[in-house]
C-alpha cells in the first residue's frame, strides 16, 4: 500500500545523505517534495502541514554531530517524526482480567468477522484460550461466517438462536466464556453501510453490559480520509481504545493510515494483511516508519520467520546441503517454508537496503511461478527428485506434461538447481568460485 509513497520518500532521503552539508534552500526543497508526497499518498492535510513544521524546526536547529554528516542527521530527524506521527509506541491490549473482553465495532464491510478470527489465532498463539461471540444478528449468513472460521482455526463459537438479540448474545456469550475458562472473549458485532443512530445506540448498551477491557474499531483502510471521519463518529460514542486497518495489503494509497492516529488520538493496534487467517500483525510505528524509507525491519522479519519456518526442518536441510546431500525434495520443503512467510516483495521489503527490489522480485518470483516449480517437481518420481542427472529428454516432456509446463521451464529448473548444488559444494568446501584459493567475490560477482 505504501509502495508509491515509500519510492518517493526514499528519493528524497537518498538524495539528503548523500550531503556532508544541508543549506537552507536544500531542506525547503526536500521538504516541499516531502510534502507532495504525503499528499498525493492521501495524508490529511493538517497532518501534513504539522510533520513537515515539525521537521523543518528541528533540521534548522541541528548542530552537526562528529562523525554524522547533515545529510543523515535530516533523514534521521524525518524517521523521528513518522514515528511519532504513526504515534510512537505499539498499543498493547488490556488482557489482565479473565475473561478479557475484546469488542470488535466498525462499518459492514469493513473485516469485522475476519479480524475476529485472526484475532483469536494470534492470541492462542500467545499462550490464551479465545473464545468467538457472534454478537452480529443482522448481516445474512454472519453467524455462518465465524461458525466456519472458529472450525477452520479451532477456536469454539458461541451463538445463539436466529432472533436473539445482540445484547443478550454478549451477554450469553461472557457466562459462556467464564465457565469453560476462556481468557479472553472477543466479541463481533454488527455494522451497517454507514455510522446511524440505531446501531450507535445497541453498540453503546452492549459496551455497557460487558465491559470491553478494549473496544477496537476496524476500519478498512482503503477507504483514505473516510476512515478518519468514520473513527471520529464512533469515537464520540465509544470509549474506543485503538484501532485495526485492514486490507493493508492492497493497492490504495494507505495515507488514512498515517494521519489517522494525528487526527483521532487512537493508536494503531493491528494491522491485517491477506485473507490468511494468520495475516494479523502488531502495528510497530517505529518499524513501519522504518519500512517506508527503506530502512527495513530485520525484528518483524525474525518474527515472522520464527512463526513460520519449521526449525527442526530448517537444521535438516541445512545440515544435508553442508553434506552435498541437497536434493530436489529438499528444495520442494524450502519452497513451502518460504511461501509461508508471505509475498517475497513484502519479505524484501524488511531487508534493510532491498526495498528498492521489492516490486521487481514479486513480479520476477510471484506465487505462480513457485506454483510451476513446485508442480514439475511434485510431477517428477522420488528417484528423480534424488537423482536429477537420470532426467533426461522423454523424462522431461513427461514431467512437462504432467505438470502443465514446457520442457524447456523443467530445464530452466534442472540447470538453476545444478548451479546452486555447485555453490553449495564451493561453500561446504571452504573454496569460493572465482578466485585462488577461493573467495566470495565469484559469487557475488568481481
Amino acid at each position: 500500500m505504501f509502495e508509491s509513497l515509500s519510492a518517493r520518500l526514499q528519493a528524497v532521503t537518498e538524495r539528503l545523505r548523500g550531503k556532508a552539508r544541508i543549506t537552507e534552500a536544500d531542506l525547503d526543497v526536500a521538504l516541499r517534495e516531502i510534502r507532495l508526497a504525503l499528499l498525493e499518498a492521501d495524508v490529511n492535510f493538517k497532518v501534513v502541514k504539522d510533520f513537515v513544521t515539525r521537521v523543518r524546526a528541528r533540521a534548522l536547529g541541528l548542530e552537526v554531530l562528529s562523525g554524522l554528516n547533515a545529510g543523515h542527521q535530516v533523514v534521521k530527524v524525518v524517521h523521528d517524526e513518522l514515528v511519532a506521527t504513526l504515534g510512537g509506541e505499539r498499543h498493547q491490549l488490556q488482557l489482565g482480567t479473565k475473561p478479557a473482553v475484546v469488542m470488535l465495532v466498525g462499518l459492514q464491510g469493513s473485516g469485522k468477522t475476519t479480524t475476529a478470527a485472526k484475532l483469536a489465532v494470534r492470541l492462542r498463539k500467545e499462550g490464551r484460550k479465545p473464545l468467538l461471540v457472534a454478537a452480529d444478528v443482522y448481516r445474512p449468513a454472519a453467524v455462518d461466517q465465524i461458525v466456519q472460521l472458529g472450525d477452520q482455526i479451532g477456536v469454539e463459537v458461541h451463538s445463539r438462536p436466529v432472533g436473539t438479540p445482540a445484547l443478550e448474545v454478549a451477554r450469553s456469550g461472557l457466562e459462556v466464556a467464564r465457565s469453560k475458562g476462556a481468557d479472553v472473549m472477543i466479541l463481533d458485532t454488527a455494522g451497517r453501510l454507514h455510522v446511524d443512530e440505531a446501531m450507535m445506540d445497541e453498540l453503546v448498551r452492549i459496551s455497557g453490559a460487558v465491559t470491553p477491557s478494549d473496544t477496537l474499531l476496524v476500519v478498512d483502510a482503503m477507504t483514505g480520509q473516510e476512515a478518519v471521519n468514520v473513527a471520529e463518529a464512533f469515537h464520540a460514542r465509544l470509549p474506543l481504545s485503538a484501532l485495526v486497518l485492514t486490507k493493508m495489503d492492497g493497492d490504495a494509497r494507505g495515507g488514512a493510515a498515517l494521519g489517522i492516529r494525528s487526527v483521532t488520538g487512537l493508536p494503531v493496534a493491528f494491522i491485517g494483511t491477506g485473507e490468511r487467517t494468520d495475516g494479523l500483525e502488531p502495528f510497530h510505528p517505529d518499524r513501519l516508519a522504518q519500512r517506508i524509507l527503506g530502512m527495513g525491519d530485520v525484528l518483524s522479519l525474525v518474527e515472522r520467520v520464527q512463526e513460520t519456518v519449521d526449525t527442526e526442518e530448517a537444521e535438516r536441510v541445512a545440515q544435508r546441503m553442508m553434506e552435498q546431500r541437497f536434493t530436489l525434495e529438499d528444495f520442494r520443503s524450502q519452497l513451502t517454508q518460504i511461501k509461508k512467510m508471505g509475498p517475497i516483495g513484502q519479505v524484501l521489503q524488511m531487508i534493510p537496503g532491498a526495498g528498492q527490489m521489492a516490486g521487481a522480485a514479486q513480479q520476477a518470483v510471484d506465487d505462480g511461478q513457485l506454483k510451476r516449480i513446485e508442480a514439475i517437481i511434485d510431477s517428477m518420481t522420488p528417484s528423480e527428485r534424488r537423482r536429477p542427472e537420470l532426467i533426461k529428454a522423454s523424462r522431461r516432456r513427461r514431467i512437462a506434461l504432467g505438470s502443465g509446463t514446457q520442457p524447456s521451464d523443467v530445464n530452466r529448473l534442472l540447470k538453476q538447481f545444478t548451479e546452486m548444488q555447485k555453490m553449495m559444494k564451493s561453500l561446504s568446501s571452504g573454496r569460493f568460485p572465482g578466485m585462488p584459493g577461493g573467495g566470495m567475490r565469484g559469487i557475488f560477482g568481481r
